[in-house]
């Protein structure tokens, strides 16, 4: 979320890898000699559905996969210098008011066109507005009976950490993720081209020839319903804030083949008694498994999806699954009137999406991997199954409803 972690150095040497990484990133890098003339800133539950033919759980992608990671331009890299070294001049302890820690804690940059905010992800909310969602989430709630906690690193609890960080730790946190975010930008601007319709930059697709292949095949229908990972392959949390590291457990496993334990996983997270941060996960995803490849999803990025109609949202759930056969992580808050299954309103949560069905006369539904059993933790309390098919329409509410309205895919 808003106090970014210090990156790790997971990643398992490859050299297989990291010379594909390293064609990818020659074939983007030119993104943003084209970008900068164009700037694009300013349902009810139901049973598991009956899959189609074509929706298996086949390793192999069915269509090309997204942009890869793209160099670091000096334009890029001043950008970055710039919203790393405003972090000094603003002082804040742990003493601040809200809005001075939210609007030290989520300051933006701008990279070829398209705005990335510290801990929130790529928006095309503005940094004022994104500072004030924050504050508000961390401010008082006067009436409001506190959910219980699953692990979601809450508003209140990031801004303590992001206080607490020295400022050497703070800028070194900072730039790694902006670094990141810049590498990433050709995936969002082709999401906003794809699903939102948002023109792509002149020579866009001429210079870049893996997103002009991105780009048309995506025009191909999905089929009706399809799913990917494997349902032997889940476990619940085992702790009450540890819906961060099942999530990574059952993402990972779903590409290793291997079950690694959830407090290796919380260890690779920096999860702590009050959750894990979105921008965690993502960092995890990618230093841990093989969906970020270019065959794959391409770089998993933190997206705000508080512009996106539910239409939008869906079209890229449907994207992200079969087109590029890629999990997501889903970031609701876990309220009962979005999962019927729940006896309480619980806190922001993370699950596992791996599946979609247009359900035609019916309700969209989609598929994902439920961390949470409330069973574990009070036996009076009835279990909660790992594999659900619920409701598309309450899970985007959901996802709408959390504060920070993001995803990583």
């Amino acid at each position: 979320m808003f106090s970014p972690s210090p990156a790790t150095s997971e990643r398992s040497a490859d050299s297989t890898r990291v010379r594909r990484r390293r064609r990818i990133g020659a074939a983007t890098g030119a993104l943003a000699l084209l970008v900068a003339a164009s700037p694009f800133l300013p349902g009810d539950s139901g049973p598991r559905p009956a899959m189609t033919p074509r929706s298996n759980e086949s390793s192999q992608p069915t269509q090309a996969g997204a942009p890869g990671l793209g160099a670091i331009t000096p334009e890029l890299q001043a950008e970055i210098d710039r919203v790393v070294a405003e972090g000094p001049r603003s002082t804040v302890s742990p003493r601040s008011s809200a809005y001075a820690l939210a609007a030290a804690a989520s300051r933006c940059a701008v990279f070829e066109g398209q705005r990335y905010c510290l801990g929130l992800g790529w928006t095309t909310q503005s940094q004022d507005e994104v500072a004030s969602r924050l504050a508000t989430a961390a401010g008082p709630a006067p009436g409001r009976t506190k959910p219980e906690q699953t692990g979601d690193l809450g508003a209140l609890a990031a801004l303590r950490r992001y206080s607490r960080l020295s400022p050497r730790e703070r800028a070194a946190a900072e730039r790694a993720e902006l670094t990141a975010a810049a590498r990433s930008v050709a995936k969002v601007w082709l999401i906003r081209h794809e699903i939102q319709g948002v023109p792509l930059p002149e020579r866009f697709l001429e210079e870049h020839p893996e997103a002009a292949l991105a780009a048309r095949t995506s025009a191909r229908k999905h089929p009706r319903a399809f799913k990917i990972l494997r349902e032997k392959q889940v476990r619940p949390q085992n702790r009450t804030y540890y819906c961060g590291p099942a999530t990574a457990q059952m993402i990972a496993w779903g590409w290793r083949d291997r079950r690694q334990g959830q407090a290796l996983w919380a260890d690779r997270l920096h999860t702590t008694s009050a959750g894990t941060s979105i921008t965690d996960m993502v960092r995890v995803v990618n230093h841990n498994t093989g969906y970020d490849g270019d065959e794959h999803a391409g770089p998993y990025i933190v997206l705000d999806i508080s512009d996106f109609t539910f239409a939008e949202w869906f079209r890229l759930m449907k994207k992200h699954l079969h087109t590029y056969q890629a999990p997501v992580v889903l970031h609701p808050i876990l309220a009962k009137k979005y999962f019927p299954y729940l006896d309480d309103d619980a806190s922001g949560h993370f699950q596992v999406g791996r599946g979609y069905d247009k359900n035609p006369g019916g309700q969209p539904m989609l598929s994902y991997f439920e961390p949470w059993d409330q069973s574990r933790f009070d036996p009076t309390e009835p279990r909660i199954a790992r594999t659900q098919w619920q409701s598309a329409y309450k899970s985007y509410r959901a996802n709408r409803a959390h504060f920070q309205h993001n995803l990583g895919l």
